[in-house]
């Protein structure tokens, strides 16, 4: 215990005295959860709107008003040419063209009236998708309004909508946990890789080897400061999800704390691993990239695990991130127990013990 205090000393010692990683390990959460969730978001804001208007009818003109009043809808463009705001998408400007037909008013009483025609700018997808949806939401919305005096019931009436535990569908509120994940990733995995390998440049992991030191007690001691860095950037990130985004977790704190330990235990061992192997600083970032990236996008961070094919669907169960990502959002947003969520433990716990391990004894001590 007593060579064991003195090599943890040794790290913590090497930690404060490096100018700028204490710094980076203050100011990246922070930078994280101040400005991620304000530009990671899937809420398609502004779809600019053109409007072919051939009717010229209080009906079109009441629609083009509600286009008005959207939150998410500008109309930038009201004219009787078709080309002229097809032009307007081609350059970008228009993201959705609402062509409304002549004589749409007189026929809208008949059984089969000329339709609405709709042309999205699909190459971003995902804004010309949703832009589209909130377009004819929007014209339904009003033309149930010019009906309502004559149908006894409003159909959008017969329906309720309950959105559990996220109410309002804010993206912040999905996000925000995937954000702490990823912090975890880069930190506690980028850094004590690092750690081992910058020794190894330096030569005075050398020194090292010739001692009676074990295996077990030196990755200890490269583990433990950052399992103690990583307790303390994620309550660094519950902070600011509370005090700034007003996010706090429905369930208990302590379940959080017990997942982000063993997630941490996981990714550190797992960083330690591949530090083994790496000669320089450089391979060890690039090898690290390749599975962050692999843990990013694969693990139900930033898609749905549910979307993907089934034979990826079966590739993420071997994936740390998926199991802690879970916990955090089923903690945060559904107040989820320990007992709720227990496979997920003992998935994470089944990793730390196999990363760790191989950690300890892929780390090849030659005196």
């Amino acid at each position: 215990m007593r060579t064991f205090r003195f090599l943890l000393q040794k790290e913590f010692l090497q930690i404060r005295r490096n100018s700028f990683l204490p710094k980076l390990i203050i100011a990246f959460p922070l930078m994280v959860m101040l400005l991620m969730p304000l530009i990671m978001t899937m809420d398609v804001r502004n779809v600019n709107v053109a409007v072919v208007d051939r009717d010229r009818s209080t009906t079109s003109s009441r629609i083009i008003s509600h286009f008005g009043a959207s939150e998410y809808l500008t109309p930038v463009l009201t004219t009787s040419l078709y080309e002229e705001a097809l032009a307007a998408l081609e350059r970008g400007d228009v993201d959705v063209i609402v062509q409304i037909p002549d004589n749409f008013e007189r026929e809208l009483s008949s059984t089969t009236p000329e339709r609405i025609s709709l042309a999205a700018n699909a190459v971003n997808a995902t804004k010309g998708g949703l832009g589209m949806q909130y377009v004819v939401q929007t014209i339904a919305h009003t033309l149930t309004e010019l009906r309502g005096e004559s149908l006894p019931v409003v159909r959008s009436e017969l329906v309720t909508v309950e959105n559990r535990y996220n109410p309002t569908l804010n993206y912040r509120h999905y996000m925000i946990p995937a954000l702490m994940i990823i912090l975890f990733i880069l930190v506690c995995g980028f850094l004590p890789a690092l750690s081992i390998v910058g020794e190894k440049e330096s030569g005075t992991i050398e020194q090292i080897n010739v001692t009676p030191i074990s295996r077990l007690q030196f990755t200890l001691a490269k583990l433990v400061p950052y399992w103690i860095i990583g307790l303390f950037v994620v309550s660094l990130a519950m902070v600011v999800a509370r005090l700034v985004y007003g996010l706090a977790p429905v369930g208990s704190v302590g379940t959080i704390y017990l997942g982000a330990l063993l997630f941490i235990l996981t990714i550190s061992g797992f960083s330690l691993t591949i530090a083994n192997f790496s000669e320089t600083m450089q391979q060890t970032m690039f090898v690290m990239f390749f599975f962050i990236m692999i843990f990013m996008l694969m693990s139900g961070l930033l898609t749905p695990i549910d979307s993907m094919p089934v034979w990826a669907q079966r590739f993420t169960l071997i994936l740390p991130p998926r199991y802690f990502i879970e916990v955090l959002r089923s903690v945060y947003l559904k107040g989820a127990t320990i007992v709720d969520l227990w496979s997920n433990f003992a998935a994470l716990g089944g990793f730390a013990m196999v990363f760790n391990t191989l950690a300890a004894l892929t780390y090849k001590k030659q005196a």
